[in-house]
């Protein structure tokens, strides 16, 4: 695993997956299993056709013994994709999605393509968002290498797309800092000579004084 320690520094495409396979989906067991309890919490009882919230990860290990389906999220059906795309396009703000939506969605495109509906459909409307909010992205990236930025805000990003994000804009902002500090702090030799002159005869006051 990389070193995170630089806040500039990216995760992989797969630590953002292990993230994110955490996250809450429902399946429909086909079998009987008593609670499973883990670290992470307590999940089951499983019975046959009775859905059942679980991590993703044990979703797909339960899938990829056939002891399962799995439910696609809401927000991964074709209509709210659709209206999630037409809101993009016609927005400049980002439109609200799943934390981790590209990595849940590749998850279940790799391990439960079955259990989607309109997977083809499914698919393509998710490459159109994503293909949407790069180009924001970009154009945002465009305002802040052109104009002195102290900080940006860019709500509703996902994980990946603030794993992109993250290295340039630090970097960018830090240099900007540094620009600016250089500027407003001139070197000693810059100081006039007359300006050092009453500086030496300011001091010399104070020490007669005493």
């Amino acid at each position: 695993m990389a070193n995170h320690s630089d806040n500039s520094v990216a995760f992989s495409a797969a630590e953002l997956e292990f993230l994110a396979e955490d996250e809450m989906v429902e399946i429909v067991p086909n079998m009987r299993m008593e609670p499973l309890n883990l670290i992470s919490g307590d999940f089951g009882p499983f019975r046959p056709q009775i859905a059942a919230q679980v991590p993703l990860w044990l979703a797909v290990a339960l899938k990829k013994r056939g002891k399962c389906t799995i439910r696609p999220p809401e927000w991964m059906s074709v209509e709210k994709l659709t209206q999630v795309l037409e809101a993009e396009r016609d927005a400049e703000k980002f439109q609200l999605l799943p934390f981790h939506y590209v990595e849940i969605s590749r998850l279940l495109f790799d391990h439960a393509h079955e259990d989607i509906p309109d997977i083809y459909m499914v698919r393509s409307l998710i490459e159109d968002i994503k293909d949407v909010r790069f180009h924001k992205i970009g154009t945002g990236l465009e305002i802040i290498s052109k104009e002195v930025t102290y900080a940006l805000r860019l709500k509703n990003l996902s994980a990946m797309e603030a794993n992109i994000v993250r290295p340039f804009v630090t970097k960018a902002l830090q240099t900007f800092h540094k620009l600016n500090t250089s500027d407003t702090m001139p070197e000693s030799g810059n100081i006039p000579n007359r300006q050092r002159q009453a500086v030496n005869q300011r001091d010399k006051r104070v020490l007669k004084g005493r």
